[in-house]
């Protein structure tokens, strides 16, 4: 089923937005993570997109010691999680898996180690796993954005199907955090191309952006990432769920 996912990203303990994933352009929307949890799964959200962007950034230390305690505890909230950054290795995997995560995105590690991927999809399964497309002009990005990847990103999902992924998050970064709209096309267009599930992710500003996201769900959008249209109050979660999966279908269909 098409879902929306609510986003939490996460710095230094704190639930923040960045604007085209520029560290230096961040906004600080709260300092209890679980509470913000709690407030999307009280909205009806059946998943919650985490990102880790300490580890994206390659920030370790104390501070992924404490994540990982956080990561446990935002898992017992209720909602499922798919959960990103700095995962770059199998036993970042696991971890992430036996602390109860539902789907583990995969990004810098695609590009730089793909063979990891496909190690990863034999011994976990393709249904815990995405890989995470971040680019920008159609270019791949890594290291938390800030790296050129060397792909493009219908070359990199073209290589991640041979692997046996089944789910890309992509991410269009020029968009992400300016609420320009979300491009679904190319969404759509890299899901057509690579034969995979896609969600569409960096832009959204309206229900709009999700009704447009949705109705490109037959050319293979399996779901929207909404962030800091949530957090300013200009898109109300249970108006955008219910475009996602509306009160007939949910009668019909299990929960994803």
């Amino acid at each position: 089923m098409f879902e929306v996912y609510p986003a939490i990203d996460l710095r230094h303990g704190q639930v923040v937005r960045l604007q085209e994933g520029n560290p230096l352009r961040q906004t600080v929307f709260g300092n209890d993570p679980v509470a913000v949890a709690r407030r999307w799964a009280e909205a009806g959200a059946r998943w919650l997109h985490l990102v880790n962007l300490d580890g994206a950034f390659g920030e370790v230390g104390q501070a992924a010691i404490e994540f990982d305690a956080l990561l446990r505890t935002l898992c017992e909230v209720g909602p499922r999680i798919q959960f990103g950054g700095g995962v770059r290795s199998l036993a970042r995997i696991e971890a992430a898996l036996k602390v109860g995560v539902s789907r583990v995105v995969l990004g810098t590690v695609a590009v730089e180690q793909p063979q990891l991927v496909s190690e990863a999809v034999s011994h976990f399964g393709a249904h815990v796993l995405a890989v995470g497309l971040d680019a920008r002009q159609g270019r791949v990005r890594t290291r938390g954005w800030q790296t050129e990847g060397g792909l493009t990103a219908i070359e990199l999902g073209k290589q991640m199907k041979t692997f046996g992924v089944e789910v890309l998050v992509h991410t269009e970064i020029e968009r992400d955090g300016l609420m320009t709209g979300v491009n679904a096309q190319a969404s759509a267009e890299l899901a057509r191309t690579c034969n995979l599930s896609v969600i569409a992710s960096g832009g959204v500003a309206t229900l709009a952006d999700i009704r447009r996201a949705k109705a490109q769900e037959s050319q293979g959008v399996v779901g929207v990432i909404i962030g800091r249209a949530l957090y300013q109050g200009r898109v109300s979660l249970q108006q955008a769920l219910a475009i996602g999966y509306p009160p007939s279908t949910l009668r019909e269909q299990p929960a994803c």
